[in-house]
């Protein structure tokens, strides 16, 4: 089945430029949004305490946070529903610095006579260390996929493909981010995870798409770049499509269906999807051709390459033959 048949090459490349100020503007204003605002911090990031607490009946959210606004220990804390009326979850930014002390215990006591108390369901605690270790970890951790994505790339293909495709990776990481932060969704290692998931999945779509440009080149006549791969990309767009909206719809169910646990990772990767495939075609493709990528000159590469190759075969012939 395919979603669009190819009849003849869609002229995607004409509009680069248009596609190119698009992608300007998403970046820098989710740069924006990043440096003004900010990320709204995790525990597992920022350090300090979670506490889930489940109800018999609707959470008597404000008399929670009456009786937490009392104690030293709790106070700014934030105290909202969690997926259901029944069930909240308290964050706090301070953390007990004594094994000794059991947080659960202390909530249990603090909230016990409020209407409708079940039970503490969850309490998740980290140190500001073990978070500020965490938030350093994490950064490395992208900063060396794009350095061995670059590497892979480079190797694979050639120099103007891996900038190309880092440079697209560079721009779905950062509109990702640009949604979080305007969203405040909290970072946490689940956040993480969904932009290295981005990462991997935004270069699946750019590499099979190059992979399609580079085949065109060897094998359509046109001697113009922008030709090729307005055929290249117009004969996968079919196969691209159905897999991103694949995706799309499968993350869709997980963001509305799969509770608030997972809510921030599906957004994440909502955004991710929509604007990897967007970039495997309107961000990566016209990059290449603005880096100067030659045409004669990969194909006069090529076809030294088969030339040796052929020299090879006819030395190895002949060896066998005992004429060398």
């Amino acid at each position: 089945m395919e979603l669009f048949k190819y009849e003849k090459p869609l002229s995607l490349m004409a509009q680069a430029k248009r596609f190119g100020v698009l992608s300007i503007i998403l970046v820098l204003t989710s740069l924006g949004l990043i440096f003004t605002k900010g990320f709204n911090m995790g525990i597992d990031f920022a350090g300090g305490t979670v506490i889930q607490v489940q109800y018999d009946q609707k959470a008597p959210i404000d008399e929670v946070r009456e009786v937490l606004t009392a104690q030293e220990a709790y106070k700014g804390a934030s105290v909202t529903y969690f997926g259901a009326d029944e069930e909240i979850v308290i964050k706090t930014k301070t953390s007990s610095k004594s094994v000794g002390v059991d947080i659960g215990d202390q909530v249990r006591e603090l909230l016990k006579d409020t209407k409708g108390f079940k039970e503490v369901r969850r309490v998740d605690m980290v140190g500001a260390k073990v978070g500020s270790e965490l938030r350093e970890k994490g950064l490395m951790a992208m900063v060396l996929a794009i350095i061995g994505i670059l590497i892979y790339v480079s190797f694979r293909f050639e120099w103007r493909f891996a900038v190309a495709s880092v440079m697209a990776l560079v721009h779905d990481v950062t509109i990702a981010m640009g949604m979080i932060v305007l969203f405040s969704v909290e970072v946490n290692l689940d956040i993480l995870a969904a932009l290295l998931t981005i990462l991997g999945y935004s270069l699946n779509d750019t590499i099979i798409v190059f992979d399609r440009i580079r085949e065109g080149i060897r094998t359509i006549k046109d001697p113009d770049l922008a030709g090729i791969i307005d055929e290249s990309v117009s004969r996968t767009l079919s196969r691209t499509t159905l897999t991103s909206l694949t995706t799309f719809f499968v993350v869709l169910t997980l963001f509305l269906f799969g509770g608030e646990i997972i809510n921030g990772f599906s957004f994440t990767l909502l955004v991710g999807v929509i604007v990897g495939t967007y970039s495997s075609i309107f961000v990566a493709s016209p990059i290449l051709m603005w880096l100067g990528f030659s045409v004669g000159g990969f194909r006069a590469k090529e076809a030294e390459k088969l030339k040796r190759e052929k020299e090879k075969e006819k030395m190895r012939a002949m060896y066998e033959q005992g004429t060398l």
